[in-house]
């Protein structure tokens, strides 16, 4: 069995049935995860995921209060964390939803280390891919938008002070450097001032 890279990755545990939900926290502890909360209802384990922030959340299909397809969907709107869903039952449906919401690995019971640990670290990996895309998609959003506002106040300050394109330019990165800027920020002063001219 292999251990999770680095710090001790926290896990939610909801099962409502006590001796699976033992048995769960049991594998997971012995393979080197920490279980932070355990529920016995789908209501209790939104809460606690909620609370805690898990960076995995082992849900049951079948809970009471709330099922487990639905108390994964609540928590995922909420909070970034990896689903693994455990069922009795293994109907396409079912693993159809529980994907749809955002679930990214699923068990069927029943289940030992060997089914339970690697469905974890899928889904653990999966969240990983999920953020490192989202962090890339933000920066790149972000260098669009800089150079949207770049070529605007470029265009102003051809405009407006007889510059050709490349002396725009020069003149908004050496203002970023000599006032420890970022051109952004240069950008949006030239966009400030020279349009409200």
């Amino acid at each position: 069995m292999t251990k999770p890279e680095s710090a001790a990755k926290r896990v939610l545990v909801a099962e409502d049935e006590t001796l699976i939900r033992l048995d769960i926290v049991e594998i997971l502890s012995a393979a080197g995860y920490e279980v932070v909360g355990e529920a016995a209802d789908g209501q209790e384990a939104i809460d606690l995921a909620l609370e805690l922030e898990p960076d995995v959340c082992v849900l049951d299909v079948k809970m009471p209060k709330v099922e487990g397809i639905t108390a994964a969907e609540q928590i995922l709107k909420e909070i970034p964390t990896a689903v693994v869903m455990l069922t009795a039952f293994s109907q396409k449906e079912l693993v159809q939803r529980a994907a749809e919401v955002g679930a990214m690995a699923y068990v069927t019971k029943p289940f030992g280390p060997n089914d339970l640990i690697p469905a974890v670290e899928i889904a653990l990996s999966r969240q990983s891919q999920i953020e490192a895309l989202e962090t890339e998609i933000a920066d790149l959003s972000e260098r669009f938008e800089t150079r949207k506002r770049v070529d605007r106040a470029k265009g102003l300050l051809i405009k407006r002070m007889d510059m050709t394109e490349p002396e725009a330019f020069r003149w908004i990165q050496k203002t970023s450097m000599d006032r420890r800027l970022s051109m952004r920020e240069v950008a949006d002063a030239v966009i400030d001032q020279v349009a409200g001219d």
